[in-house]
């Protein structure tokens, strides 16, 4: 849409309310709304100011004014507000209209701009599976003389002997057993279903929905693949519907990734290619049917996927899903077919034009742009340099002798060790200045300080089993 065309909409649908809608630094989306009066076609060149510095990891209180710059391609009816369309702004700074460098969404334009000017490729296409939970009851707590937390779910394998929502529907999904049950077991059929049909018709080009393995109300609904941006700004929205659909059933949805310990955790699997005056640029006659060019990009991930988990792994929960035997990829490869290795080669993709990577190790608690950015990245280095992806991973690692798998790098085992990777190894995403050395200097303070730290200070509920009678 044009601005103009955004401001017919309004008149046509009676719109009363426009919701400005922004994410902030560690991923979470943020929003304040003005009268439709207030937005006119300047609006979308001179945007409107608010207070950066109440955001975390952005402005200081003395340079606190920011600018939203509302982006009409994005306009979306909001299903769930009464009269209201909303639409994702650009940040900039006040004085000198830059584009703030510290705005994700800022950082996923630049990437794009700088794969143009590399002329390897023009579009970088990605498709995202979000995986997620959606539960009954949440509650937890923590502070100086207690911390917990409690789930449950009328799924909940706990409740088939009549736990806290046992209701004798001896229908509750059996641990690691939730891929694909039908009705009544799957109980969440038809809220799913309103999931995909109301992304639609928001815009949201949503191509299927099913229950994922775990316990407990696990769900995944996948989207269309799309450039490097619009994917991401389709999957915050995504987010957005998925949780109000649940509250609007009286339900919470979670994109924690794991939030049941001994069960399988959500993933966001990105499905990556790359492409150059309307052609597929990973379609080839090598392994998988892949181009040269391709596996010089999954060489660049490999390489730098310790660093690129800091942003596409991007919590202290985050590494307790990378456990052997749970689905989440722990080996650095890559593979036709195997799904245990990070880099999967879908092997349904038998046409040119769906060539593609599966990147399987991002979780859907990631800031899209960032992680959607640092995989470009990665992979565009893997092409400059030519960087040998190594020998696939083609065998059942659950079969493989411990001497022989211990010869493929491990993902790392913590936020902190990715923290420190992306430390020492971020030369590649400064590249077109599109991730800035203040970016990474303030992404790897944040999450030591307000996450890594945190957690590390207070005792886990599991050292009391462990330690209270030492």
């Amino acid at each position: 849409m044009t601005p103009r065309e955004v401001l017919a909409l309004c008149r046509q649908k009676e719109i009363q309310a426009v919701d400005l809608r922004f994410m902030d630094f560690p991923g979470m989306q943020k929003h304040f709304t003005i009268p439709v009066e207030a937005l006119d076609e300047q609006s979308f060149e001179d945007g409107l100011t608010f207070d950066g510095s109440s955001i975390h990891g952005w402005q200081a209180i003395n340079e606190s004014d920011m600018l939203v710059v509302p982006q009409p391609e994005t306009a979306m009816i909001d299903p769930f507000m009464a009269s209201t369309l909303a639409m994702t702004c650009n940040i900039q700074d006040p004085i000198t209209r830059s584009d703030y460098n510290r705005d994700p969404r800022n950082v996923a334009r630049k990437a794009e701009v700088y794969m143009r000017s590399t002329g390897i490729a023009d579009i970088a296409y990605f498709g995202l599976e979000p995986e997620f939970f959606i539960f009954d009851q949440v509650r937890f707590d923590q502070n100086e003389h207690e911390g917990f937390y409690h789930l449950d779910s009328v799924e909940g394998e706990w409740n088939r002997g009549g736990g806290e929502l046992g209701t004798g529907r001896g229908q509750q999904v059996r641990r690691r057993e939730g891929y694909f049950p039908m009705p009544p077991t799957d109980s969440l059929q038809e809220l799913r279903t309103e999931i995909m049909l109301t992304a639609r018709e928001c815009g949201i080009d949503v191509i299927g929905q099913h229950h994922e393995v775990a316990t407990a109300g696990q769900c995944e609904v996948d989207l269309k693949f799309a450039p490097l941006l619009a994917s991401a700004d389709a999957l915050l929205g995504l987010k957005y519907l998925i949780k109000n659909v649940a509250a609007k059933h009286g339900k919470t949805a979670t994109f924690m990734p794991k939030p049941i310990w001994n069960d399988n955790g959500s993933g966001l699997h990105m499905h990556f290619s790359l492409w150059k005056s309307g052609e597929p640029l990973f379609s080839g006659s090598g392994y998988g049917g892949m181009s040269e060019l391709a596996m010089h990009a999954i060489g660049g991930i490999l390489k730098h996927a310790p660093a690129i988990l800091a942003f596409s792994c991007p919590t202290t929960n985050s590494y307790k899903r990378f456990v052997p035997g749970f689905d989440a990829p722990v080996n650095l490869t890559y593979s036709f077919r195997n799904r245990s290795a990070a880099i999967r080669i879908p092997v349904h993709a038998s046409s040119s034009e769906s060539r593609r990577i599966e990147f399987r190790c991002p979780d859907p608690a990631c800031n899209p742009y960032l992680a959607n950015a640092a995989v470009l990245m990665a992979a565009l280095d893997g092409v400059q340099r030519k960087i040998d992806p190594g020998m696939p991973l083609d065998k059942d690692v659950y079969d493989l002798p411990t001497e022989e798998l211990g010869e493929y790098p491990k993902v790392p085992t913590s936020l902190a060790d990715a923290v420190e990777a992306l430390r020492n190894d971020h030369d590649f995403l400064l590249r077109g200045d599109v991730f800035t050395e203040d970016v990474i200097d303030t992404w790897i303070w944040y999450k030591t300080e307000r996450e890594i730290e945190a957690v590390r200070q207070r005792p886990h509920p599991w050292e009391f089993a462990l330690y209270y009678d030492a």
